[in-house]
């Protein structure tokens, strides 16, 4: 018992403290997707709030709604009310830097063994990728992890989700993009070499979620 109530009140002084770290790793992902890659835990929340001027939330129709926390939004519950043709919202963060304004979006989906997640940051014009980071729950060592390097990850920069303004996303390619002509290598990236149905999730996961937005983009 004394056992018990000892590890159950360790837990709860080191909530707050866990939501901490829980929060910078979010806030760091959301910077280097926009590029911004000087950022440590300790300058996280500052750098954050530096660059980040605002956050928008949005509904199902593409408009943008009041008395919601964007940071808070937790994404795979707003997408499975989606999957469930139910009323849900969505969050961009507004990334400024350098008279540039960057527009990020919270990914999420599905890999082999677990989740996948991660932003991708767009243009101002919602046509180009700025940059793009993933992350993982299990995925397999040197196979479908190799989604967070940053090999895989770089290749996404300066990629266009429309052709001839038709919504395409990115395409990530089993073989190489080397099999395409130019015309599509600019919506297309590598697949990781066997790791086939994780790269298939980063695609799947893209395509889905920038559906969701497209109300909004489209009127942008």
């Amino acid at each position: 018992m004394i056992v018990s109530v000892l590890l159950s009140g360790t837990a709860v002084m080191l909530q707050p403290l866990q939501q901490r770290n829980i929060d910078n790793e979010k806030m760091t992902m959301i910077l280097k997707a926009a590029g911004i890659t000087e950022i440590d835990a300790n300058n996280a929340k500052k750098t954050f709030d530096e660059y980040c001027k605002t956050m928008l939330v949005i509904d199902e129709n593409g408009n943008v709604v009041e008395g919601h926390n964007a940071f808070k939004i937790n994404m795979k519950d707003e997408l499975y009310k989606r999957a469930n043709n139910k009323d849900f919202c969505l969050p961009i963060f507004v990334i400024e830097d350098n008279n540039l304004i960057i527009n990020v979006i919270p990914l999420q989906g599905n890999g082999l063994w677990g989740p996948i997640w991660g932003y991708i940051g767009l243009s101002s014009d919602y046509t180009t990728v700025v940059g793009a980071v993933f992350d993982h729950k299990s995925e397999t060592p040197g196979l479908g992890a190799e989604i967070t390097t940053e090999k895989f990850q770089s290749q996404f920069a300066g990629k266009t989700i429309f052709q001839n303004g038709k919504f395409v996303s990115i395409d990530v390619v089993k073989g190489g993009i080397i099999t395409l002509s130019d015309d599509l290598q600019r919506h297309s990236v590598d697949a990781i070499s066997g790791g086939t149905i994780t790269s298939r999730g980063v695609n799947d996961m893209i395509y889905n979620v920038l559906e969701s937005y497209l109300p909004y983009i489209e009127k942008q």
